[in-house]
């Protein structure tokens, strides 16, 4: 019989931990059965208009709204007018019986459905103004009152109001192809959003009685019509934000002849709006890349806050290729700018803020929007239109194409503290960070929230971070999520949920897909490859309106990292992390024949292991032995590991070969539901450290647990799973061996 080259190992250590962990949600279907399922069962068939690649179609197409607008600001009454013409491109296959457009601002009117539609209760205690605030005071006469609707000969068109939606009628359908006109007359009120709220409105200075106006949803906005949805008229509730269609925008804007503006696109009467003396600052501005140059200043925007002028002034917009129009004015604004350099282009950042923003804004506002067009653009594009503006608005935080409101003040002395300065840096990355994201990547905001936050969070992570001040931020790192992903289910949805339907909004919406994308780069995909991936998404859908599969197509197929179980898990369920080790078990080699050798029964072909505690490697076939063809061990026939080494090297390759003294068998559990990549980290006895990471797919045969074994050289004394806390593993009590005591915030 040929002789069995046989290591034998004796367990020497055995240590199981047993934990309670929280339990993740039943799935059903293929997704309880084998997590590593294609998601053929979850995502749209492609077709000829997006393929299968996550790439546009050649059949892809979108339409396209063009619109002149003339809006008058009643400073005194808050109240604007308007009318504007929109000339409507069916680009579509299809011919359309009606064109469904948007008038947001009914969401406040009296008879709006929102409120009928939240759940309410009564408080203990209410604030004096609060309780007024909801129990005495009128309902305000809010919402768009539309005075005309009418066609290109100025015909009355027919029309049908649904709150937030109005469907107008056409006499003749638009086949594919053709354009269409019409004119829509309006008017509303303008709300004192931090009495009322909105994403809008008008923020009043009680002390010298100016208001600050941020004014958007202004207008009757045409809905997007497209190859997913048809047309996505969904109501607006308050949350889900907004989809729109690009288009060219000419934007007459008449208020008191002693405001300062700004608003989405090109100033074109620069010389009519601002003084000789501005004009040079902003073409002084426009060669300033290292520090911005004050536009008008303090002491001019102090002058004109006195004035409150009976005269009125026109400023006029052009905007090219744009999603929608946003507009901030007051005669409060103090303006500065400076230029910014990107890889083939130059574009101004500029910021307008009261007296009472500074001297918070003035250090700190454009230098940052400049820092968040020049990070977004490396990860992405080269950011396309003229100019980003960010706008000092307290309590707001809302974005608009070139245009975004932001929070943050000093306090009455001017004094800020770290707090106040790090969240105004934070919101002012965010806003202007959203013009990537939506505005131009331009996604459906009203059905997927996480596609213009989520993205945009992750892109402000790391625009944050490479500010090099040590950013503290308040989302992206895995860390930061755990509360929310290990908290009650009956509270968390599946991130590919409805913007109306998700509880807790700020953690699902913004802070755990930003955190899938930062795993994705950091743990699974690596930086190069995500990268990669990421900016042809970006590319590919940049002035298009991509849907989730496309965005999930792109990843894998830039990538060559197949992402499915990964977007399942993270993405469509509320399944949680948790990984931990369950079993450790030490080994040694044998130096002798043992009697336990002779008892220990084998077969041929393949590792085997018996009941017993041994482990053995037997050479020869493949083939499968039944019982009886089984057999004991003879003492001869077993060939030492040192008699091996010995006769089958020679003395220069024994200098070569390791020299492992110990042997460790770990086994790993997984009580989350959601699979990751195993990261592991080794401390010997000399306190050196060695790290492993093994792919998610080290689960892909056994949800459960998975078994590592190490050979080294020196003793482990300790061994923990992601030391780094890059999964988002919510239970950190069972990642250590030997088990440790995990201190409580409260220690």
């Amino acid at each position: 019989m040929k002789k069995l080259s046989l290591l034998l190992f004796f367990p020497a250590l055995l240590f199981a931990q047993e934990k309670t962990a929280p339990v993740a949600p039943k799935q059903t279907g293929k997704y309880d059965t084998n997590k590593f399922s294609q998601m053929y069962d979850l995502l749209a068939t492609p077709n000829m208009f997006r393929t299968a690649s996550g790439a546009p179609g050649p059949a892809y197409y979108q339409q396209q709204a063009d619109y002149k607008i003339n809006i008058e600001l009643d400073d005194k009454n808050s109240r604007l007018s308007g009318s504007e013409t929109v000339t409507y491109y069916n680009n579509s296959p299809d011919t359309l019986e009606y064109l469904w457009v948007q008038l947001d601002q009914n969401q406040a009117a009296k008879n709006s459905q929102t409120p009928l539609a939240e759940s309410q209760r009564m408080e203990q205690v209410f604030p004096a103004g609060g309780f007024a605030n909801k129990f005495l005071k009128q309902e305000l006469d809010r919402g768009f009152n539309i005075e005309f609707v009418k066609d290109a000969k100025g015909n009355s068109l027919s029309y049908t109001i649904n709150q937030t939606m109005m469907r107008i009628n056409l006499a003749t359908p638009m086949k594919p192809g053709e354009k269409f006109s019409f004119s829509i007359k309006w008017a509303y009120n303008i709300n004192n959003y931090r009495a009322e709220g909105g994403r809008s409105g008008y923020e009043l200075f009680e002390k010298d009685g100016n208001k600050l106006y941020v004014i958007a949803q202004f207008y009757p906005r045409m809905a997007v019509y497209n190859d997913v949805e048809g047309w996505q008229n969904m109501q607006f509730w308050g949350t889900g934000e907004f989809t729109l269609p690009f288009g060219n925008f000419d934007v007459n804007i008449t208020v008191p002849a002693d405001h300062v503006m700004e608003a989405t696109g090109e100033l074109m009467n620069r010389s009519e709006v601002f003084t000789p003396e501005q004009v040079k600052r902003y073409e002084l501005a426009m060669k300033s890349y290292d520090n911005p140059v004050v536009i008008v200043t303090q002491a001019e925007a102090e002058a004109n806050e006195k004035g409150f002028s009976d005269k009125k002034k026109t400023w006029k917009f052009s905007a090219k290729n744009v999603r929608d129009f946003g507009i901030a004015t007051s005669r409060k604004f103090i303006y500065d700018a400076m230029a910014v350099k990107l890889s083939e282009k130059t574009v101004m950042a500029i910021s307008v803020y009261p007296k009472e923003s500074n001297p918070l804004w003035g250090e700190t506002s454009t230098r940052t929007v400049a820092h968040t067009l020049r990070s977004y653009s490396a990860h992405t594009f080269d950011y396309p239109y003229p100019k980003a503006v960010s706008v000092s608005a307290e309590d707001q935080g809302m974005e608009y194409p070139m245009i975004c409101w932001n929070y943050g003040r000093p306090d009455e002395k001017g004094v800020t503290s770290e707090r106040t300065k790090n969240g105004m840096i934070g919101v002012v990355v965010h806003e202007v960070g959203h013009n990537f994201f939506p505005m131009i990547v331009n996604s459906d905001e009203r059905q997927w929230s996480w596609m213009d936050e989520g993205l945009n969070t992750f892109m402000q992570y790391m625009a944050e971070q490479e500010m090099g001040t040590n950013f503290p931020s308040s989302r992206g790192p895995a860390s930061k999520i755990v509360p929310y992903m290990s908290g009650d289910q009956k509270f968390l949805e599946p991130i590919m949920s409805n913007s109306e339907t998700i509880v807790q909004f700020g953690a699902n919406a913004y802070g755990k897909p930003a955190t899938g994308l930062n795993i994705l780069r950091e743990t699974i995909m690596g930086r190069e490859l995500f990268d990669h991936a990421f900016k042809v998404y970006a590319n590919r859908w940049k002035f298009k309106h991509p849907t989730p599969e496309d965005f999930f197509r792109t990843m894998e197929d830039a990538s060559a990292v197949d992402l499915d179980w990964f977007f399942r898990g993270w993405f469509y369920s509320t399944d949680f992390v948790d990984i931990g080790v369950k079993e450790v078990k030490q080994y040694y080699v044998s130096e002798t024949a043992t009697k336990e050798l002779k008892d220990a029964t084998v077969r041929r072909g393949r590792f085997g292991q018996e009941k017993g505690p041994f482990v053995y490697l037997v050479p020869g076939t493949s083939e499968e032995l039944s019982a009886k063809e089984k057999k004991a061990l003879a003492i001869a026939d077993v060939n030492l590991l040192s008699d091996y080494v010995n006769k089958n090297f020679t003395a220069d390759e024994k200098t070569k070969l390791k020299s492992p003294k110990y042997f460790y068998e770990v086994e790993f559990n997984k009580p989350g539901g959601m699979l990751m990549p195993l990261i592991v980290e080794l401390t010997y006895e000399d306190d050196s450290k060695e790290s492993f990471k093994y792919p998610a797919q080290i689960w892909r045969k056994n949800n459960d647990t998975a078994k590592k074994v190490y050979a080294t050289e020196k003793a482990i004394k300790k061994i923990q799973v992601d030391p780094k806390l890059e999964t988002a593993d919510i239970d950190v009590t069972n990642n250590t061996w030997p088990k440790e005591e995990v201190k409580s915030k409260f220690d």
